[in-house]
């Protein structure tokens, strides 16, 4: 506190860049609605399709914790340009030997799948907007945003296999739990390109319009989730991220306690106080340094200790 008693200026949490990325050129973040919407596009410089070139996946990821470290942020649009998402990892980078060696792939492997989590563990309500063709790795990164709007033209696939490949950030692991065992290996034991009306009666993709209607859909989803109370969008994507692959019980325990944290922000604002919960007299004793902290810590310090 300051030497007046009132709260400092709160520090928020940084973020995390890589060092190799000094400035934007292959991603762009524009800020709208007041700050309060991000959108994330990207175009790969001198490729077709955008593949994600080591270059650019340091840009994107460095682009998430930017826009995941902005409390004024809200909603996060994941767009590619020029009408295409992303065709996955750049193969010919991979054939010129630009991974390493099998080592060095796993190492990789690891960063992306750092990527990859930390979109699925935004704060914030992300969305998807795929078009062209989204395969492999460009799938990969669309699995991991809360929803999926999708361009009725839209191919999809995880074709992989037929380049001796395996995926490795989700291709298999996060598409199982939204599809089923069957279809994902239809999916990636084939390796055909699909259609977004596939990808909605599949509940891989939320929906799909036309493409000349895509603007204004993203435009509908932003304004409707906007109004909604984001504290409990917050609380409300972190328990289905985290139950979906938990046992009931446990399931049923984070519910228990969101539902604690629900009542303590969101309801009337004269909603009792837990008695014994000491409302804002934990650190003020342990400023104070008063009475009772002494009369806690003399206890236990020693407490069955040798």
């Amino acid at each position: 506190m300051g030497s007046d008693g009132a709260l400092k200026t709160p520090i928020g949490v940084p973020a995390l860049r890589a060092a190799n990325v000094k400035e934007y050129k292959e991603v762009r973040i524009t800020k709208s609605h007041g700050g309060r919407v991000a959108t994330v596009s990207w175009q790969t410089t001198g490729k077709k399709l955008n593949p994600l070139t080591l270059a650019i996946t340091d840009e994107l990821r460095t682009a998430v914790y930017d826009v995941g470290a902005d409390e004024k942020v809200h909603v996060v649009v994941f767009r590619g340009e020029g009408g295409y998402f992303c065709c996955g990892d750049d193969l010919v980078e991979m054939n010129e030997g630009l991974w390493g060696n099998p080592n060095q792939v796993m190492r990789r492997i690891r960063y992306y799948q750092d990527f990859a989590q930390s979109i699925e563990d935004m704060d914030k309500v992300t969305l998807a907007v795929v078009e062209g063709f989204v395969l492999g790795g460009g799938l990969e990164t669309a699995l991991v945003c809360d929803f999926i709007l999708a361009a009725d033209t839209c191919k999809w696939g995880m074709p992989e296999v037929d380049n001796a490949m395996t995926p490795g950030w989700g291709g298999t692991t996060r598409m199982i739990r939204y599809i089923g065992r069957r279809r994902t290996k239809e999916v990636n034991m084939i390796g055909a390109l699909h259609s977004a009306k596939q990808g909605v009666d599949w509940g891989l993709f939320n929906v799909a319009v036309p493409e000349k209607q895509l603007s204004a859909e993203i435009e509908k989803f932003i304004q409707m989730m906007l109004v909604k109370n984001h504290q409990t969008l917050r609380q409300l994507k972190f328990v289905l991220n985290k139950n979906a692959d938990a046992d009931v019980a446990t399931a049923l325990a984070f519910e228990q306690m969101n539902e604690v944290i629900t009542a303590s922000n969101n309801w009337r604002p004269d909603t009792p106080k837990i008695p014994d919960a000491e409302p804002g007299h934990g650190l003020q004793t342990f400023k104070d340094k008063g009475s009772l902290w002494n009369k806690r810590r003399s206890l236990a310090l020693n407490f069955w200790t040798e």
